[in-house]
């Protein structure tokens, strides 16, 4: 393994690509340090239900829990954050829409609206009520079938995070390893992920420059240059040329 300051210095994919999950879980380490023991056991506490939870997950070429170590390293690195609660939520953002049946204690398979109100009172019961609320706020609803799926996934998060700003630091870091992040992920799937990603940009563009959302200058310039590259990315992937049909071959 890299020395901590060689690997606190590294781009987070170029840790996962290097280190993998270990890697992660090294970087997260060395950045909770600027915590207080209890705030690193809560810390721990909530990475540890993340990694039982999403144990048997996997992200294209990767364990899921990777995407969280992410997540929650680039909140404390790149955004400055030091609210331990958004950063327990970090973690666990996804737990209660893949995994609520598992969370809630309830048997496997239970789903819908009722095994969701479960799993966010365990998360409050865990943790307190604000890490549930801001979970809550990044889980995405049961879908209507006949309705476009990322149109309602877009409407979702316009309502949801615009009452919750510390929620919005949340999703932005979870967006940009989905956004920026892009060019790691293969096959199909990079072009589903443009198109239902592409039109977040100017969303998120809006919700970062908001007077009520509680970051930085140095981390909102930081923010709009990488929804920048996500932009990049996303158009290198769906505005190409079609092909050009070849020539005929001279007879």
């Amino acid at each position: 393994m890299a020395s901590p300051t060689y690997l606190k210095s590294m781009p987070l994919h170029a840790v996962t690509e290097v280190y993998g999950e270990a890697g992660l879980r090294d970087r997260f380490r060395l950045e909770a340090e600027r915590f207080t023991p209890a705030e690193q056991t809560r810390l721990a506490a909530a990475l540890d239900l993340a990694g039982t939870l999403h144990r048997n997950d996997r992200r294209v070429r990767e364990p899921y829990l990777n995407h969280l170590l992410r997540v929650a390293i680039r909140i404390i690195c790149y955004y400055s954050v030091t609210d331990v609660d958004v950063i327990v939520a970090a973690l666990l953002h996804d737990a209660v829409e893949d995994h609520p049946a598992e969370l809630a204690g309830l048997p496997a398979g239970t789903t819908g609206p009722a095994a969701t109100e479960a799993a966010l009172a365990e998360a409050a019961r865990r943790f307190n009520p604000r890490v549930a609320r801001l979970i809550a706020a990044v889980t995405n609803p049961e879908y209507d079938p006949d309705r476009d799926r990322n149109e309602q996934y877009r409407a979702h998060l316009a309502v949801s995070l615009d009452r919750e700003p510390w929620a919005r630091v949340i999703k932005v870091s979870d967006f940009t390893d989905n956004g920026v992040g892009v060019i790691h992920t293969t096959g199909d799937k990079v072009h589903r992920s443009a198109r239902k990603y592409r039109p977040l940009v100017p969303l998120f563009r809006d919700l970062v420059t908001r007077p009520d959302t509680p970051l930085s200058a140095e981390a909102r310039a930081h923010i709009l240059g990488q929804l920048d590259l996500a932009e990049q990315r996303f158009a290198a992937i769906l505005d190409e040329p079609e092909a050009v049909p070849a020539a005929p071959a001279s007879e």
